[in-house]
């Protein structure tokens, strides 16, 4: 399967979904995406680099090397796998692959979505659309 086909399918099933969106952190490209709507480019864009800033930024990694540390996590692997952010009008979920550490999915759903459902439905799409790339 495509990863434009993934995507596509798991914005089928997440309930609310209006676009999704595959970002390689490395490299700040996005590197997917399927919407219901046309999307400016420069929004698109905009969106690889707020899920670098999300993960990677330095605030973000300040806090995730002391999470870390308390908890007594061991290895290089990350702390933070997944962030919800609830905006005025949509809810995001931008979750880490495991097949690829620095790859994100990103999902955007109206406000009035469940957010247990779409994390739920979030998470049964995560495997499938990153065996796509």
């Amino acid at each position: 399967m495509s990863l434009e086909n993934a995507l596509q399918t798991s914005i089928e099933t997440i309930p609310e979904c209006l676009a999704a969106g595959y970002i390689d952190m490395e490299s700040g490209m996005l590197l997917g995406v399927q919407t219901t709507e046309t999307q400016p480019d420069d929004v698109l864009e905009a969106l690889a680099t707020a899920t670098a800033d999300l993960f990677q930024g330095q605030s973000i990694s300040e806090i995730e090397a002391k999470f870390k540390a308390e908890s007594g996590h061991e290895g290089d692997g990350h702390y933070f796998q997944e962030i919800i952010v609830f905006s005025e009008n949509l809810l995001h979920v931008f979750m880490r692959t495991k097949m690829y550490p620095e790859h994100v999915i990103c999902y955007i759903c109206r406000k009035s979505a469940n957010p247990g459902m779409v994390l739920a439905k979030s998470k049964m799409n995560l495997e499938r659309v990153s065996a796509a790339v």
